[in-house]
């Protein structure tokens, strides 16, 4: 898939320079979420876990945390 770039007018400069920093401050606060929340999930999976009957749950939530803070990561 490609990209185009399109020619912004320098009077609409500052708009389009204020809109890109609020994408990349909101992208980077939801990458901040996702590690969080996948760090609280993999915790959450090991406690859960340590009992036999709470492993059938807790093996397959500390893994889809561990995927929630790689998709964070990258």
């Amino acid at each position: 898939m490609t990209t185009q770039k399109k020619h912004i007018p320098w009077y609409l400069w500052p708009f389009a320079a204020i809109w890109k920093l609020i994408s990349v401050i909101v992208e980077m606060t939801g990458r901040f979420v996702a590690m969080v929340l996948g760090l609280v999930l993999v915790l959450a999976g090991g406690l859960i876990s340590l009992t036999l009957v709470g492993a059938i749950v807790g093996i397959p939530l500390g893994m889809v945390g561990l995927l929630l803070f790689f998709r964070g990561m990258f």
